[in-house]
């Protein structure tokens, strides 16, 4: 018996202990967070699927895994099909799945600090219809049976200071106050990682590639606050900075605090929150209000020192990627480079450029058929040459004190096909299209992604993602609202009106299975457009991202004079930004990468 069909089996006998006959597996933890530490990869340590976003169900003789469209090549690769049934989300969602397979009457577990009161509402409602009832359990069975489960970072928190983050703690909080005076509530929970880092000016080193505290916080209508967090991860330097204005308690104080809110008012995001906070509030007899998280916002409207210290860490990190590519042209068409050693040498030169505290996310390094998998993740086992006459992608970034960068290059090893050189310049046009789109104020991301997608979809073609997502300051690589995704896409925040001053990645692709993978991708930053006569306010992108694009695969026949006019714009930008970082032969391969077309 495999090692994931043994943890399977042994999770059923638990359930069989726990009286329940089937149990929910959400890939998160208490904070709803997309990337999660060690001690909450519930879901990878039970099925061995290594995606960032997914869940399963196990009833007593079937098991299914719900994956989306970005991980329908990685769930086949890494999860068997012989113990699991691989479901498309949003196509079919587990309370469908439920209605559809449950036992008549039975009793299914679910933990409810980990998933939200919309989710335990539906899947309530789903399975009574079979007569079959949701379970909330004290402790998460697969907890039970995971014999080495990791215990949760110790590491201390930082602080971040003022001059990066352009606004003081205290006067984030302020303005939260009066909001929270507003809704006439006494206080709001913040359960969300990255807003407890970006309300406090702290990050912390708790989860992979994402700078943040475990930790809950509530911030009150007077200003002030309460951190609920592991009294050892708190140094001196960290008390200080917190002041007065913020009382610190253990972060297993959290659901007593709750406990103790009767008759209060307070204000709970029903997407960033978990069930568990609303019944404790509820059980309390608490007035609950469901409002969106109050630092969303103005976390994703960036300030003008955030957007200073981005374009800072953009010019060192174009310049690191910069060498890398060389290093590429130079190295793999010698063979002998594969997807393992490109990745650890992209990580190499981040570090040499300065101030690197992470990567971003696990760079996905993608060569030849490997680059078709969305969020293909290479392990000794998956690693595969860079062969010639083939493609590389390379998604990468870095975590920086002053910005967070995600930037994506398809590069020809050899000569490309001529399909590959149409495939590409199709999802090229589809990048500078979105780049030099301007539209009114007001406008949604859904409104905008077909801008990506119009030359692909004019060959028969298109791409299971979304076209971009926020990204945020030393902070998530996946931050909300905003994105740019087709409307009811599951992915939620299509619909969030762009705003001045909001930070997305521009990401069309194209990916055929068994062969290779494309995608062109850049950060923007949204801007107000100052338009002649202009009767709206309206708005643009700025592209932050400096790196160049490979010419061996544009096939300039196929451009419009507009969109050959900005690649070569874009080119001479990157000679400017990063030419003067860089020397010698690398300076030399960058003015012929970057001349005009």
């Amino acid at each position: 018996m495999s090692t994931y069909a043994a943890r399977l089996a042994a999770l059923r006998e638990q359930l069989k202990s726990d009286r329940l006959d089937g149990f929910v597996v959400p890939l998160t933890d208490e904070h709803m967070s997309e990337y999660v530490g060690s001690y909450a990869q519930r879901l990878a340590w039970l099925t061995g699927f290594q995606g960032s976003a997914g869940s399963a169900v196990v009833l007593p003789e079937q098991a299914a895994i719900f994956v989306d469209g970005r991980y329908t090549l990685q769930v086949r690769a890494q999860v068997d099909g012989e113990h699991w049934s691989y479901q498309s989300v949003p196509e079919t969602s587990i309370a469908d799945w439920l209605k559809a397979n449950a036992p008549q009457g039975a009793r299914i577990g679910y933990d409810p600090w980990l998933h939200t009161r919309d989710w335990v509402e539906k899947a309530r409602e789903a399975l009574a219809d079979k007569g079959a009832e949701l379970v909330p359990v004290r402790r998460n069975p697969v907890d039970a049976v995971w014999a080495d489960k990791p215990e949760p970072s110790r590491a201390r928190l930082i602080v971040h200071s003022d001059s990066l983050a352009g606004r003081s703690s205290a006067a984030k909080r302020q303005e939260m106050a009066d909001w929270l005076k507003s809704q006439k509530a006494d206080s709001a929970v913040l359960a969300a990682l990255d807003s407890i880092a970006w309300t406090l000016n702290v990050r912390g080193q708790d989860v992979e590639h994402t700078p943040v505290a475990l930790s809950f916080a509530v911030v009150h209508a007077d200003g002030t606050a309460d951190l609920f967090v592991d009294s050892e991860k708190v140094g001196p330097d960290v008390r200080q900075h917190l002041g007065n204005g913020v009382r610190l308690h253990e972060r297993h104080a959290f659901e007593p605090w709750l406990a103790g809110q009767g008759g209060k008012v307070v204000a709970v995001d029903p997407e960033r929150s978990v069930a568990a906070i609303f019944g404790a509030l509820d059980k309390a007899g608490a007035k609950v209000i469901a409002r969106r998280d109050p630092s969303v916002l103005p976390k994703a409207i960036k300030n003008e020192v955030e957007i200073a210290g981005h374009r800072a860490a953009q010019a060192r990190d174009g310049a690191a990627l910069s060498r890398f590519l060389h290093w590429l042209s130079v190295e793999a068409p010698k063979g002998g480079v594969d997807e393992l050693g490109a990745a650890a040498k992209l990580h190499a030169l981040r570090q040499a450029c300065g101030d690197l505290r992470d990567l971003s996310f696990d760079t996905i390094s993608g060569a030849g058929p490997n680059g078709a998998i969305v969020h293909y993740r290479v392990t000794e086992e998956t690693n595969r040459p860079l062969e010639r006459d083939s493609l590389y992608l390379v998604d990468s970034g870095g975590q920086y004190p002053d910005g967070t960068t995600d930037v994506t290059r398809t590069v020809a090893i050899g000569t490309p096909s001529a399909e590959m050189r149409d495939r590409f310049t199709r999802v090229l046009k589809g990048h500078v299209g979105v780049a030099r789109a301007i539209f009114p104020d007001g406008t949604r991301g859904s409104q905008l992604d077909s801008l990506a997608r119009q030359y692909l979809w004019q060959a028969g073609l298109d791409y299971a993602h979304g076209t971009g997502h926020g990204v945020g300051s030393f902070l998530s690589v996946h931050e909300g609202p905003q994105r740019i995704s087709p409307a009811g896409s599951g992915q939620p925040g299509g619909d969030e009106p762009l705003r001045a001053g909001m930070i997305l990645s521009n990401e069309p692709g194209y990916y055929k299975t068994g062969a290779y993978g494309i995608r062109v991708e850049n950060l923007v930053l949204v801007v107000a457009r100052e338009i002649e006569g202009a009767e709206r306010k309206m708005l643009g992108f700025e592209t932050l991202t400096f790196a160049p694009i490979d010419r061996a695969l544009i096939e300039t026949g196929m451009l419009s004079p507009g969109e050959r006019n900005w690649i070569d714009r874009y080119h001479a930008k990157v000679l400017e930004v990063v030419g003067p970082q860089l020397e010698g032969e690398v300076r030399a391969w960058l003015e012929a990468q970057c001349a005009p077309l």
